[in-house]
């Protein structure tokens, strides 16, 4: 774990990830005055989308592990993308008024920055990697770094869907 001023930095491959992330999270809800109250998370992305999956994927494992304790918007049958992403914004700001927001998305980066996960105060802006003008979410984030920005890094996240079709 690395972390600057604004930003924390974890290795994604690293087996004490998920639970330095989750500390890390813990410890800025609590610092920024929300110890109780239960945050949403907001996971941006489509299956329709290799490169822009974790989000989905990752709204759909968290959603099975706390069983609606935690509000999740973004999986992978209800994925949060850029046509859907300004009426779930104000969905959650509907029904959960004073909750803080933790948005999760994927992430372009330098080559450093590789296999890293990204938490922070403040927000996100979901596909500037490609170009699209997108509102800011989130009161705080969490990106993983899943590829380098290039000029085919468009082309590239848009050429393979991330579910397999059968063929009998």
């Amino acid at each position: 774990m690395f972390s600057s001023d604004t930003i924390c930095y974890f290795n994604a491959g690293s087996s004490d990830t998920a639970e330095l992330l989750g500390n890390y999270l813990s410890k800025i809800l609590i610092k920024n005055g929300f110890s109780d109250i239960a945050p949403v998370l907001l996971c941006i992305g489509s299956d329709r989308v290799t490169g822009d999956s974790l989000g989905p994927m990752v709204g759909s494992a968290l959603e099975e592990r706390y069983k609606k304790s935690i509000p999740v918007f973004g999986t992978l049958k209800m994925p949060v993308h850029a046509l859907n992403l300004e009426e779930t914004i104000d969905a959650i700001h509907l029904h959960f008024p004073d909750h803080p927001l933790i948005a999760v998305d994927a992430s372009f980066g330098t080559k450093e920055h590789l296999g890293c996960i990204t938490a922070g105060k403040g927000s996100l802006c979901p596909g500037a990697g490609v170009d699209k003008n997108l509102i800011a979410v989130g009161d705080f984030f969490v990106t993983a770094v899943s590829g380098r920005f290039t000029f085919l890094t468009s082309w590239l996240t848009a050429s393979v869907r991330l579910v397999r079709f059968h063929h009998t």
